[in-house]
């Protein structure tokens, strides 16, 4: 056996410990996923074999290996104001509904990945209160959370690459809200960075420490869930809202019946939930 192959029977003992460790669900035959993703922490750890790497992740002692794997495992690519629509919905629905209230506002990315999203979240923000500067005197704070610290680390760095910052962000956003950092990385301005805020969380684990919020951003991350643990997240998130908060699932998610807590909103474009009470 290659150093990069994998039994049968030790890639379905580490489909289990990923589900087991974070919720993910690797389907069937994505051994080459498992090769890609790990395959440099092998130098990195001098690790011989991918099948020596995955038996010392299951050993428990392991922790910055465990972690590292993870991390690999769990890293999604994501981009600037992805799908448009959530963020035309910020400011034409969601956002003039909240200013009524006349209260601070707290907006939750979920699975914050390499920041994209809650600072996409806050540009949002700035542009609606460029047209109502009196919006929001309470202010409106971001949290980004993540099971990924290399990701966290890179989120609190605010820095981008010319490469990421052509993934869907406009020439006038660039512009607007970012600044040269040297060395051919543009680092987004204090005035978008100062609404949000990042911490490590598995959503497996509790949210309750983190309070009640108005909206919160999950997208395109159920997907890798069973149904049981979707179910689990939804309902925890049904409880992580004030009453009437708003749920943004990606374009291709659905909570179907998986929650009688929200109402599906049609919005054209776009679909977005409302919990009931």
């Amino acid at each position: 056996m290659t150093d990069k192959q994998l039994q049968e029977s030790e890639y379905r003992q580490f489909r289990d410990f990923l589900e087991q460790q974070c919720g993910i669900v690797l389907g069937e035959n994505k051994q080459y996923l498992v090769k890609s993703r790990l395959g440099p922490l092998m130098q990195r750890f001098s690790i011989a074999t991918l099948s020596e790497l995955l038996t010392k992740t299951m050993n428990p002692f392991e922790r910055q290996l465990r972690s590292a794997v993870i991390d690999a495992m769990t890293t999604n690519e994501t981009l600037w104001f992805r799908d448009t629509y959530p963020y035309e919905l910020l400011k034409s629905q969601i956002f003039p509904e909240l200013e009524k209230t006349c209260r601070s506002v707290k907006i939750w990315s979920a699975a914050s990945s390499s920041g994209q999203e809650p600072y996409s979240i806050s540009m949002t923000v700035l542009e609606y209160q460029q047209g109502r500067p009196n919006a929001f005197p309470g202010g409106v704070s971001i949290l980004g959370t993540d099971i990924s610290n290399t990701m966290l680390e890179h989120c609190q760095r605010a820095e981008y690459d010319g490469l990421a910052l052509a993934r869907g962000l406009s020439p006038e956003r660039r512009s607007r809200f970012f600044e040269d950092s040297g060395k051919g990385m543009m680092r987004v301005k204090e005035q978008v960075r100062k609404n949000v805020s990042f911490r490590h969380l598995n959503l497996l684990d509790s949210y309750t420490l983190l309070g009640k919020f108005d909206i919160i951003f999950c997208r395109n991350v159920l997907i890798y869930f069973s149904p049981e643990v979707k179910t689990k997240i939804i309902r925890q998130f049904a409880q992580a809202l004030n009453s009437r908060g708003y749920l943004i699932l990606g374009a291709s998610e659905s909570l179907s019946s998986l929650n009688e807590d929200f109402e599906m909103l049609r919005c054209n474009p776009g679909i977005i939930y409302r919990k009931k009470t």
